[in-house]
């Protein structure tokens, strides 16, 4: 299995990298998880868009599902199409609003979001706590409800005897340690300081600090931590400082661009 990472910028894109997503390569099932604010261009540095096998959302805050939009363009007016999209959709397996959520941030208004529909180039699998899929031809994927202001989930994918688990966005979860059980990486966000002016713990229920997400992993006894997510207002260098003082394997601040041996 292999990541590449298209984008790790929290909460929006940065000036140096795109936001959330990730593109994970296992036996050849070409799989993005996630398609924040510029990930579709991103994605093609390193993939023909046509050669995805699917896409995973953890959640449809735009930092995490914006390009959507505009993977549905390259799929239905690309002028030299592969093959006819509308034969074979995508599969996109996400939270159960996506066709309508998806479908009003790709609508231009009020009149038209009435009436859109991306089912002609998108087959919708809905995620839930503990589903599980076969995606492309042997390629696991598992579910896992996370704590987030909206519906989110932990992402766990297997493939030849090798795990990654993606955290979404998630505050301190027991579902995300169980998401992430044993797993070979880790991709786990580290969106603050676990201390600043504001507060002496972080609040709850919206995301970790780098020290939660070392927390996470320990408790969790995975081989090795990526972290991701930090945005542009924080320190991830500082973040990464505070994971490695609680998880004692492998520690490592994710790049855009960067490509991971998992």
């Amino acid at each position: 299995m292999r990541l590449t990472v298209l984008g790790c910028s929290g909460s929006g894109p940065g000036p140096d990298s795109p936001a959330s997503g990730y593109l994970v390569d296992a036996g050849g099932t070409r799989v993005v998880v996630d398609l924040g604010n510029g990930t579709v261009g991103a994605l093609q540095r390193h993939l023909d868009p046509w050669e995805l096998d699917a896409v995973v959302l953890s959640h449809l805050h735009p930092d995490h599902c914006a390009d959507a939009s505009a993977l549905v363009v390259h799929r239905r007016y690309h002028p030299f199409p592969p093959f006819d999209a509308t034969a074979r959709p995508l599969p996109v397996y996400a939270p159960a609003e996506a066709p309508e959520r998806l479908g009003a941030a790709y609508a231009p208004s009020a009149a038209e979001r009435a009436e859109t529909d991306l089912t002609d180039v998108c087959a919708f699998h809905p995620l839930t706590d503990g589903a599980t899929a076969t995606v492309g031809a042997d390629v696991l994927l598992r579910a896992g409800a996370v704590d987030h202001p909206c519906e989110a989930y932990a992402i766990r994918l297997e493939h030849g005897g090798r795990t990654l688990v993606y955290s979404g966005d998630t505050g301190p979860s027991a579902g995300l340690v169980e998401t992430a059980r044993g797993a070979d990486v880790l991709l786990c966000e580290a969106t603050w300081p676990h201390v600043t002016q504001w507060w002496d713990e972080p609040p709850p229920g919206v995301h970790l600090s780098g020290r939660q997400a070392g927390e996470h992993a320990a408790a969790a006894g995975v081989g090795r931590l990526l972290l991701t997510h930090v945005p542009v207002w924080f320190d991830g260098e500082a973040l990464l400082a505070e994971a490695r003082e609680v998880f004692d394997r492998p520690v490592e601040l994710v790049r855009p661009d960067a490509t991971y041996e998992i």
